[in-house]
């Protein structure tokens, strides 16, 4: 049974694949960073539950539709699965910045999707981790401790956003998923026996 305490939230361009300013259209277009692949594994691995939260208003401008999205969805589940790992839910926003939607980040809509697909009472203690300002403020309301990678747009989100730096700053900041989650394992005691490795 999920526990917020132990729920990671990861957006996903930028974070788990990377990043296009065009928009990533098709699943030849969806490139993964191995290293975030194998990191969500090790969350897996030690007793973590891990679920995206994603932005994807290509739907909604036309550049792609929701199958050839569902198909760059079941190759992460397949490459996260084949490392060893699980990712429990992908929530998605088909939506555009004018549709008048409740699930496009900043909001939190996404989020609360999560919470009611893995049954629980409250996100509250658990990490939404992305690479731009609005995945941290969607986290904010439903108590999500906030991380902020630097790859996809992390690096520019930094630079229009040095407060996140800062000594006071609730947000972590890491150089990719990897180094979160390397950090995450170190300062917290696994939950339970490492799952046996799937081939």
């Amino acid at each position: 049974m999920p526990s917020p305490d132990r729920l990671v939230i990861l957006d996903r361009d930028g974070v788990i694949n990377r990043d296009s300013d065009d928009y990533v259209k098709s699943l030849a277009e969806w490139v993964p960073y191995p290293s975030a692949i194998d990191a969500i594994a090790r969350l897996s691995h030690a007793g973590w539950t891990v679920a995206v939260a994603t932005n994807q208003s290509g739907i909604a401008r036309g550049y792609y539709d929701e199958a050839t999205l569902a198909e760059m969805h079941a190759e992460l589940n397949r490459l996260v699965r084949k490392a060893g790992g699980e990712v429990a839910h992908i929530a998605f926003c088909p939506h555009g910045p004018d549709d008048g939607c409740d699930c496009r980040k900043p909001l939190p809509g996404l989020l609360e999707q999560i919470r009611s697909a893995l049954d629980l009472e409250s996100l509250a203690g658990s990490w939404m981790v992305g690479d731009s300002l609005r995945d941290l403020q969607a986290g904010e309301p439903m108590g999500c401790r906030p991380a902020l990678v630097r790859t996809g747009k992390g690096e520019r989100t930094l630079a229009k956003h040095p407060e996140l730096t800062a000594e006071d700053s609730e947000a972590r900041v890491f150089d990719d998923l990897a180094a979160f989650v390397d950090w995450l394992l170190a300062s917290t005691p696994a939950a339970s026996a490492p799952l046996p490795h799937r081939r």
